[in-house]
């Protein structure tokens, strides 16, 4: 067995520079569990944005202790950091990140594992020192060089380089992994991940040729032997797309892209202005996510959205994700030592 070992698995504390994306709104802990267990870092995502939201941070904190049920390795956390139209920071990220937190604080054995927080969407400015102070590793999603910098010099210590191929909330720059990872490389000196596209060990031979330290991954490991919670229905319309099959379309925090089915060809057709009813904004966003939820827990993929990113058109089979870790960063190092190979040929 290889292992490919760099600044970010020795930051982490992982085997593989291989993370689970988060996969909201709903429940994640066994994928999670089976990714860190297997070497790399899986990510518990926030479950939705309900209208109580002290039960939704009780369901939140559910998730989380029984991932740490599940592995003794170590897991993040993922929580959007969503803002209304004035920029401002709206109640559930704050929520969920102080439910993390205070989680963090009366649970020592829950925070040796509990180690990582990912967000996303807004800039995570104002909860960037709490979540240093706590002792948390800080990774924060962009969509830009720019993002990548302002999230750098603000103090984060790792950005997901988020490409427009990615499966659900997708980067309003709508930049790609292959044009904006090197440029993100480039301008930040702490470990980036690319996000958005990758699949198996030759999509993170690549990263790493870009200058990255790995990749994050969310519609690969959905289709998987351990994602029991999700509806049969939701993992086989992964499974049947082909190339073409997916759409972006407005979401929560921006672009968002998913399969073409009635619900996101809705959206296309009248935008969230004309889909609201006089919703207000915070309601537009609660019942995007709802519909979300019901493909995940309901199997309606034809009513409900199915987010999936573009890679969903070249997965055909559900993977052990036990087996699938180590194999995926053996298959990387296999790739760089045949380039290696190659080179060494062509210069003798």
């Amino acid at each position: 067995m290889s292992f490919i070992s760099n600044r970010y698995t020795r930051l982490v504390g992982i085997e593989h520079p291989i993370v689970q994306e988060g996969l909201g709104p709903y429940r994640t802990p066994k994928i999670a569990a089976a990714v860190s267990s297997a070497g790399g870092l899986g990510t518990v995502s926030m479950p939705g944005m309900p209208v109580d939201l002290e039960e939704g941070a009780r369901t939140f904190l559910e998730h989380i202790e029984e991932c740490a049920s599940l592995t003794d390795r170590r897991f993040a956390v993922n929580i959007p950091v969503g803002v209304d139209h004035n920029g401002e920071v709206l109640p559930f990220t704050d929520v969920y990140i102080r439910t993390v937190l205070a989680a963090r604080e009366k649970d020592a054995a829950l925070a040796s594992q509990l180690t990582v927080m990912t967000t996303s969407a807004g800039f995570p400015g104002p909860y960037i020192p709490l979540i240093k102070d706590a002792g948390m590793i800080h990774q924060h999603k962009v969509g830009s060089t720019r993002q990548a910098v302002k999230s750098a010099e603000a103090g984060v210590d790792v950005v997901i380089a988020a490409g427009f191929e990615m499966g659900g909330h997708a980067p309003s720059k709508m930049v790609h992994t292959f044009v904006l990872v090197p440029s993100v490389t480039e301008a930040v000196d702490i470990p980036v991940l690319l996000t958005g596209g990758a699949r198996d060990g030759r999509g993170l031979a690549a990263a790493l040729s870009m200058g990255a330290d790995g990749v994050a991954m969310g519609t690969r490991f959905i289709a998987s032997h351990e994602n029991t919670d999700w509806h049969p229905a939701y993992i086989q319309a992964l499974l049947d797309a082909q190339e073409g099959d997916d759409v972006a379309f407005d979401g929560v925090y921006g672009p968002c892209r998913g399969l073409r089915n009635a619900a996101s060809e809705e959206l296309l057709r009248h935008g969230s202005s004309d889909r609201d009813g006089g919703l207000s904004e915070v309601e537009l966003m609660r019942w995007k996510i709802e519909s979300m939820q019901r493909s995940q827990t309901d199997g309606d993929v034809e009513n409900g959205l199915v987010l999936a990113g573009q890679v969903s058109s070249a997965i055909r089979d559900l993977i052990r994700i036990s087996e699938f870790v180590p194999a995926m960063a053996e298959e990387a190092a296999g790739v760089i030592r045949r380039l290696a190979g190659t080179l060494d040929s062509v210069v003798a």
